[in-house]
């Protein structure tokens, strides 16, 4: 496999950076403002070089191998944030990337910003800053489990490459096989500590994910988000309310109230490991931080399955 080189920035717990190095990019520099973020990836990856930046602040002369780097990749801040705000973190991406210079070019956020009319100025922002270095641009919504995610989980994404590029570009095409249900991925965990209702449980957590949510710093603690979504896992037969320490152990007893979903004491919570399989981390990937913090950098992520097909495209791409 050719080698190519990378920055990422906004680089979380390593989703996005994991899948591009299984498709053969290798970070120089990993930039990320989170104290907790920054321990996770120097716990799994003692050779990479994590930095604890500001994206704002971040200077690419500075670090003068950042420069000219095959790939700038990032999973930005989530919004709210407006085409106007001075720290809109796009606009910090953009305009680093016209300092750098890398080949390519590759951000994920929501799936809004790649269409939605709330964020058309934002893109045609980046569309006319990234022109004047001659890049392309091309937007898309990608859907994490049509790439064997166990999440209903959609992304929206920019790669930009100069023309000659883009032309062997294309978006990486669904896998064939369905992604594997949440009762597939966790049954085995959830009997680990000899929970004998782990078997019924699978059977009724037979389906993906919904979109794990509720990483925000804005919301108070850990839990699998707004009612809507309480009430989708709660039919799975898990406990949204809260994250939970551990699985459940011989004493637990399995009990669903279809008539009152908001009643989940019978109910399985998942532990931030379970959300990370979820997510597509491998098992052993280590998370540092207590368990808010822990769950944040998983609900911020992007899967590496996701990272990785998008990885082998550019890869494609980049070799003529």
């Amino acid at each position: 496999m050719k080698k190519f080189s990378s920055l990422e920035i906004c680089a979380g717990a390593g989703g996005q950076a994991i899948g591009l190095a299984q498709a053969g990019f290798e970070p120089v520099m990993l930039i990320d403002n989170d104290p907790h973020a920054c321990s996770t990836l120097r716990a799994n990856r003692t050779d990479w070089d994590v930095r604890q930046l500001d994206l704002l602040e971040f200077v690419g002369a500075d670090h003068p191998q950042v420069l000219d780097v095959d790939l700038l990749a990032g999973g930005l801040p989530r919004p709210p944030y407006s085409a106007a705000d001075s720290r809109n973190p796009l606009h910090a991406a953009v305009w680093l990337a016209t300092e750098v210079r890398p080949r390519a070019i590759m951000l994920e956020n929501v799936p809004a910003l790649a269409k939605s009319g709330t964020f058309a100025e934002t893109r045609s922002f980046a569309e006319a800053e990234l022109a004047d270095c001659g890049y392309v641009c091309r937007w898309n919504v990608l859907d994490a489990q049509d790439f064997g995610v166990p999440q209903r989980r959609e992304h929206g994404v920019l790669v930009a490459m100069r023309p000659d590029d883009m032309a062997r570009f294309a978006w990486p095409e669904p896998t064939a096989e369905n992604a594997p249900t949440v009762g597939e991925v966790l049954w085995s965990s959830m009997a680990s500590r000899g929970w004998a209702g782990a078997a019924e449980w699978r059977h009724m957590a037979d389906e993906v994910a919904p979109t794990i949510i509720g990483g925000s710093k804005l919301r108070g603690g850990a839990d699998l988000g707004p009612t809507r979504t309480k009430s989708i896992w709660a039919r799975m037969g898990v406990n949204g309310g809260s994250i939970g320490d551990d699985v459940p152990g011989p004493e637990f007893v399995l009990r669903r109230n279809d008539e009152d979903p908001t009643d989940r004491k019978g109910l399985p919570k998942l532990t931030v490991s379970q959300v990370a399989l979820l997510q597509g981390f491998p098992e052993k990937w280590t998370l540092c931080g207590g368990k808010t913090a822990r769950y944040r950098q998983v609900g911020h992520a992007m899967p590496p399955p996701l990272a990785r097909a998008l990885g082998e495209r550019l890869a494609r791409a980049l070799t003529p």
